[in-house]
């Protein structure tokens, strides 16, 4: 594979100059470019295989940096690092064509692994998240993108007619009346199908539900 060469794209100097540092030292990777923010054609002089990019940036927008560099530098890869990344935005950075994913608590050799595993070629999900439901997700938009990949997650019968009232403005309570079942039971149905598509509120199932239909 040769010589790994990194662009390091964090606000935190401490955390930048430690990572760079650190990468410094290994034989195979060498780190191109170290800054607190990002201009596109900064990382198009640097070049880098690999970015690793912080989620956090306060004056660079992250999704809109892994977006240039997926379409501008074909040749580059990559990888979000984040403290725990919301289920949400692992969805839009999938999307995107972001190719890997390091928390900022992983051990040394995990953060290498990444970027290693990321540079020949593979994808790489958060460590606790490779058993989840949502990781299934994740994988399958990597591969057709995002609105088919909340087609994998399968939702029984119940769970799709749940969706739809709350997409004309049920409440609860209505829904529970309408489907002649308990109050609880459509809670229960509610949080299975946030879980499912990786939703956190109702508006955003009904935004779900009207996407789907239009």
């Amino acid at each position: 594979m040769g010589m790994i060469t990194v662009a390091i794209i964090e606000d935190n100097r401490l955390v930048r100059e430690g990572i760079a540092e650190m990468l410094d030292e290994l034989p195979d990777v060498n780190v191109v470019l170290s800054a607190p923010t990002c201009e596109t054609e900064t990382l198009k002089e640097a070049n880098p295989r690999v970015v690793l990019l912080d989620i956090g940036l306060h004056e660079t927008n992250c999704l809109e940096v892994a977006e240039a560099v997926g379409k501008e530098m074909t040749e580059s890869r990559v990888i979000v690092m984040d403290l725990i990344p919301v289920h949400e935005d692992i969805a839009q950075l999938v999307n995107v064509g972001v190719a890997g994913f390091i928390l900022k608590d992983a051990t040394f050799d995990d953060f290498i692994s990444t970027i290693r595993s990321v540079a020949s070629g593979e994808r790489v999900l958060p460590p606790r998240m490779t058993n989840t439901l949502f990781s299934q997700i994740a994988r399958v938009a990597v591969k057709r993108g995002r609105s088919e990949a909340l087609e994998a997650a399968h939702m029984t019968q119940r769970e799709r007619e749940v969706v739809e009232l709350i997409a004309v403005g049920m409440s609860n309570k209505e829904i529970a009346q309408r489907l002649n079942i308990a109050t609880h039971t459509v809670k229960s149905h509610v949080r299975n199908v946030m879980e499912k598509l990786a939703l956190h509120t109702r508006l955003q199932i009904a935004a779900y539900a009207h996407q789907k239909a239009s």
